[in-house]
């Protein structure tokens, strides 16, 4: 089906189901995350083995988004969506009978790849459900799904997991994926043109240009600056809550993700009004003081506030980089460019943990929040020049008009 955005209307049947499977899907996803490093324990698994856990998870997301991205070029939206949610709920099916570490450590790897490929096919589905001049708003409200499935989920699956044990986990989070699939085949997906008329060629596949687009990455080069402070807080915030005497690091989460769901549907429409670079420069600040808080964080009043400024500045600034990333790309590109911008966060995230895990042993954990704040104030400075750089090219284009029309 082309594309017919002849009404501004965001809220449309198929956007309703599309945002409601992707939150099913990181609902299933996310339930997992927390409880696969003590699985991994009780098959007996190394401290090598435990981080492999993880790091074989990103490789495998990062390495199957170019070919992701290159099919979504010239491929219809329906079948890559549907692969991907039904890949990733067998897989977590197959959790169930995986009693090896090496066997565990490999099914972990195809959850990677399943991952990288669902969520590259659904963002891409998402901008294209969404009306151009809303398109900061719907994937607002599209990311809005990952948040709440982010947030919830984890402590749902650790709640299950130590109740009922691993084997009921599972179970649950196939439940959600079976009903993530339902509502995701209950959708009338939109197919650019341009994509439908061009024709599947392996033979053009190029890595580099399907993992990289010349014209959206210069935010998504932003977006793993970003990714890569946050990372701090992803991999260390557990263990920090533990230095401090703080036993209920989950209300760090719980304010930061309620302070990104108020601010979602401002942030959209600030960005389909004015643009991104303002926003970003604010969710900059934002997050650069709720991370200098957090380092001298000794109480729960104090760690909801920094969860609070870290909700309005990663959090808000995620859905704002990826419209921007989109605005930037040809609609025939938009599966590379999506696959880049959720590549950045991976790789961001990813790389922040080990580089910050090797500086750990020589600095305090509150050092290191206020080391990876700089990050921040990196991205604040490529705003800017990009910023300017419109500005001025504006002024150019101004003055040639004029002269046209003087002449």
């Amino acid at each position: 089906m082309s594309l017919d955005h002849s009404s501004d209307r965001l809220w449309t049947k198929s956007f309703t189901m599309l945002v409601l499977g992707n939150l099913f899907v990181f609902m299933s996803f996310q339930m997992l995350l927390p409880t696969l490093p003590p699985q991994a324990k009780e098959f007996g698994a190394t401290e090598i083995q435990v981080g492999l856990v993880t790091s074989l998870f990103c490789i495998a997301a990062v390495i199957i988004r170019p070919l992701t991205g290159f099919l979504l070029e010239s491929s219809k939206r329906k079948w890559l969506v549907i692969l991907g949610a039904t890949s990733l709920l067998c897989i977590t099916i197959s959790y169930s009978f995986s009693t090896l570490i090496i066997f565990f450590l490999f099914i972990r790897f195809i959850h990677g790849l399943a991952w990288g490929w669902s969520t590259t096919a659904n963002g891409t589905a998402a901008v294209e459900l969404v009306p151009p001049k809303r398109l900061g708003e719907g994937l607002g409200y599209f990311s809005l799904s990952m948040t709440i499935g982010m947030i919830l989920a984890p402590s749902l699956g650790i709640l299950l997991y130590q109740t009922f044990g691993f084997h009921i986990l599972i179970f649950v989070s196939s439940v959600l994926g079976v009903i993530a699939v339902v509502l995701l085949l209950l959708i009338s997906y939109q197919t650019p043109k341009e994509v439908e008329e061009k024709q599947l060629d392996f033979r053009q596949f190029s890595l580099l240009r399907s993992l990289v687009d010349k014209h959206g990455w210069y935010p998504s080069f932003i977006t793993l600056l970003a990714s890569f402070s946050q990372g701090t807080i992803v991999t260390f915030i557990v263990i920090f809550s533990i230095e401090r005497n703080l036993d209920q690091v989950f209300l760090f989460y719980l304010f930061s993700a309620i302070t990104g769901t108020i601010v979602r549907p401002f942030v959209g429409k600030w960005f389909d009004q004015k643009g991104p670079w303002l926003l970003v420069i604010f969710c900059s600040i934002s997050a650069i003081l709720g991370l200098f808080i957090l380092s001298y964080t000794y109480s729960i009043t104090f760690l909801i506030f920094s969860g609070i400024l870290i909700g309005a500045g990663f959090i808000s600034m995620m859905p704002v980089l990826q419209s921007w990333v989109i605005s930037k790309t040809p609609s025939d590109r938009r599966g590379v460019a999506n696959g880049m911008f959720y590549s950045s966060i991976d790789l961001g995230i990813g790389i922040s943990g080990v580089v910050f895990g090797f500086l750990s042993s020589f600095i305090s954990l509150g050092s290191i929040f206020q080391l990876s704040s700089v990050c921040y104030l990196i991205v604040i400075a490529l705003t800017l020049i990009d910023y300017l750089k419109i500005k001025r090219n504006e002024r150019k284009s101004q003055k040639e008009y004029k002269h046209f029309r003087t002449v």
